[in-house]
């Protein structure tokens, strides 16, 4: 599959243009980044075959300080997967360790403040 890089900016009126450097004449615009992307895979299909199924690297170009904020977004968002997956299995760990001692499940639901149909969602996925 071919990579093509796709430098993206905003013009004078607000629209996004987009270009790929590597194909000289190949460009489009729209007044979304979406938009802009589905213009420049139709305008690059003009110029080669397999535009459709081509990879496009997004060169979004925006102040300095814009980057580094999305940058941040991104990384706390994959942060907050992570331990989003590390609590759910230690819950569904915790609440078999507890109905294995002899609990039920209301009572392992109590101590882990989970409601019991959560408990036996949990109970079912392990």
């Amino acid at each position: 599959m071919k990579r093509y890089r796709v430098v993206l900016e905003r013009d004078e009126s607000g629209a996004w243009v987009a270009n790929v450097p590597s194909i000289p004449g190949c460009h489009s615009y729209g007044r979304s980044l979406v938009e802009a992307r589905r213009r420049v895979r139709e305008a690059l299909a003009l110029w080669v075959n397999g535009a459709e199924s081509a990879e496009l690297a997004d060169d979004v170009r925006l102040p300095s300080e814009a980057i580094a904020a999305v940058r941040r977004s991104r990384g706390a968002r994959k942060k907050l997967t992570r331990a989003r997956d590390v609590a759910g299995s230690a819950t569904a760990d915790a609440a078999r360790q507890l109905v294995e001692a002899g609990l039920g499940v209301r009572d392992a639901a109590y101590l882990l403040d989970l409601s019991h149909q959560r408990v036996q969602q949990l109970l079912r996925s392990l």
